[in-house]
């Protein structure tokens, strides 16, 4: 399949400051790319570029073939542009809102009533086509700016910090739509601190820090990225009672002490357990090695109710990218 998006070598200085430094990345219809970075690592910058409302320094972008720069006129009716700040109008309900908007956009008569009420639909504003903009939930307000990107049937959709201050239901349902316009075919770019939900959502990913790509391609392979070491994680619980402190403190000094152990943190009832393997390490010494956590643990007479190995995610991935690095 041709990509909708194509981005080479992007640059974007503002005076000595390099925002966005070499990055390039191609997007597929249907797929949904999740957008990682710390606080000023430049994701919003490329965002806007993406969106014509910044010019690169250096650079090409092409959208469906055609040039960002050269022809923005041509793609901007293919991009849906949500910031991360967005604002509604006092005293409009949901459905004059979106009409307005929808009038901006060129459409009329018939048919721009007809899109309103289809939008309404898909985000699930029906109901609440009479209510006042001002009254809605912030998850309700989310689902409005989303409606307003979606009225011109655009083919790229970026999304800067979409579920930012969202409740758990609120982010479980944008999760659902975002999902059904993939299915539609359309290609999304979701900016996002939150790398849990972006796990769920996204096919690929692209881990940005100081206007640098340091990681683009399928969330599969960027969780297998580490370098020279695979880190194996693993969970352990205690059954201690009253002296509960002092045996987690010897559980602790105990695997620290244990070969491949590169860390040991408390987090609640659990012990969390770092290994680290060479590189390309099979399931037979993963399981070798924490059987051998596990014997010492029993050996020395502490009371093990729970051990089991702990998935590697997308937020252990980017802090193996980005070596721990935070903004």
């Amino acid at each position: 399949m041709s990509p909708l998006l194509e981005v080479k070598g992007l640059r974007r200085d503002y005076g000595a400051l390099r925002a966005v430094d070499d990055v390039s990345f191609h997007l597929e219809p249907g797929s949904i790319l999740g957008f990682i970075g710390p606080n000023g690592a430049g994701k919003s910058t490329t965002l806007r570029i993406l969106a014509t409302l910044d010019s690169p320094t250096a650079g090409e972008v092409l959208l469906g073939g055609h040039s960002l720069v050269d022809t923005p006129d041509r793609v901007r009716p293919l991009i849906g542009y949500m910031p991360d700040r967005y604002g509604t109008y006092d005293d409009v309900t949901v459905f004059e809102f979106l009409d307005f908007f929808a009038r901006a956009y060129g459409l009329t008569g018939a048919k721009r009533r007809q899109r309103v009420e289809s939008v309404m639909g898909f985000t699930g504003l029906g109901p609440l086509a009479d209510k006042l903009t001002t009254a809605l939930s912030k998850g309700m307000r989310q689902r409005v700016a989303l409606g307003r990107t979606l009225l011109h049937d655009p083919q790229l959709l970026l999304l800067d910090e979409p579920a930012d201050g969202l409740d758990p239901r609120a982010r479980i349902e944008l999760r659902e739509l975002l999902r059904a316009l993939a299915d539609q075919g359309k290609a999304v770019i979701i900016s996002s601190h939150i790398l849990t939900e972006l796990a769920e959502i996204c096919d690929t990913c692209a881990i940005i820090e100081q206007g640098r790509l340091l990681a683009t391609g399928r969330v599969e392979d960027i969780l297998r990225q580490g370098a020279s070491v695979a880190a194996v994680e693993l969970m352990v619980r205690l059954a201690v009672g009253a002296e509960a402190d002092a045996a987690w403190a010897r559980a602790e000094r105990l695997l620290l002490e244990q070969p491949r152990v590169a860390r040991v943190s408390r987090e609640g009832e659990s012990l969390r357990v770092g290994l680290e393997l060479e590189a390309g390490a099979g399931a037979g010494q993963v399981d070798a090695a924490a059987a051998g956590l596990l014997s010492a643990l029993v050996t020395a007479g502490l009371p093990v109710c729970s051990f089991g190995m702990r998935e590697r995610n997308l937020e252990d991935a980017f802090m193996t990218v980005t070596k721990g690095r935070l903004a």
